[in-house]
């Protein structure tokens, strides 16, 4: 039972942390996207996946190790 409770959390955590993320990214997108470059108003759904696909393309993959 202790493994199905920790995939819950994960999932929960996952979910909340997703949801905390998109409404900045809504918020800034649609006070001032629309007004400078007359673009449409985004939903909560598409500023999350706005976020994961940013996360995507910028993710840094630098790996530095000294000797």
């Amino acid at each position: 039972m202790k493994a199905l409770e920790a995939i819950i959390l994960v999932i929960g955590l996952f979910l909340l942390s997703a949801i905390i993320l998109g409404f900045p990214t809504m918020w800034l997108w649609n006070y001032v996207m629309p007004y400078v470059f007359g673009l449409t108003p985004i939903t909560l759904y598409q500023a999350i996946a706005l976020n994961f696909l940013s996360s995507i393309l910028f993710k840094s993959n630098v790996n530095i190790k000294k000797d």
